[in-house]
């Protein structure tokens, strides 16, 4: 039988909201964790994407078994929302970040004008507001160099080219990429195996700014 999909806002705003940067193809295990963790200490999950006109859309995770196992209805366009009106803001796992870059009418020498590098940029230039990556979602950044250039990173071992091709600086702990990297404002994960550490550490992060 077929999950209901979980809504795009989870939880009572107590402590405030965490926008979750969200397309299909997303990472279920991340996707668990961030509709647990988060709601249980206080903090409202609002999943925020490009919704092309509709009202709200259906995304699903990746079909890691073989199958779509999860999918999110989100309701809340990037392009009506400010990064101001969160406490944090995270980029989800997988590919969502990849689609989520997309450009339907790219120009020659323009800076990546999707909706929600737009609004990436907006949360970069946020004073005191946190920025989780995990995984493969640093390809959001990737999309505008400017953002990434110099930037203390760590991400999927499948993206580190693209990640050193835009300029980040992404740390390595032996033959491997560190579990967690903290930047500023930006936290980033190496995979979903770590993503219990990044919960705990960007809710550290956030909590420290307020």
């Amino acid at each position: 039988m077929a999950k209901d999909p979980v809504r795009g806002i989870l939880g009572e705003p107590v402590k405030g909201k965490i926008g979750v940067l969200i397309e299909d193809h997303f990472d279920q295990t991340e996707f668990r964790k961030f509709n647990t963790f988060f709601p249980e200490r206080g903090y409202q999950v609002v999943y925020l994407s490009h919704l092309w006109g509709n009202p709200e859309l259906t995304f699903g995770s990746n079909p890691d078994e073989g199958y779509v196992e999860e999918h999110v209805i989100v309701g809340t366009e990037l392009n009506d929302v400010q990064p101001a009106d969160f406490k944090g803001i995270i980029l989800i796992g997988a590919y969502a970040t990849d689609r989520l870059r997309y450009e339907t009418n790219p120009r020659k020498g323009q800076p990546n004008m999707s909706p929600a590098v737009v609004f990436l940029r907006k949360a970069v230039a946020t004073p005191n507001l946190k920025i989780g990556t995990i995984c493969h979602s640093l390809w959001l950044f990737c999309a505008d160099s400017s953002l990434l250039k110099g930037r203390k990173v760590t991400c999927a071992h499948n993206i580190i080219c693209d990640v050193a091709n835009a300029g980040g600086d992404v740390i390595f702990d032996g033959d491997q990429t560190a579990d967690l990297v903290i930047d500023g404002n930006l936290i980033s994960g190496k995979h979903p195996a770590v993503t219990d550490r990044f919960m705990e550490t960007f809710l550290i992060e956030i909590e420290k700014a307020a």
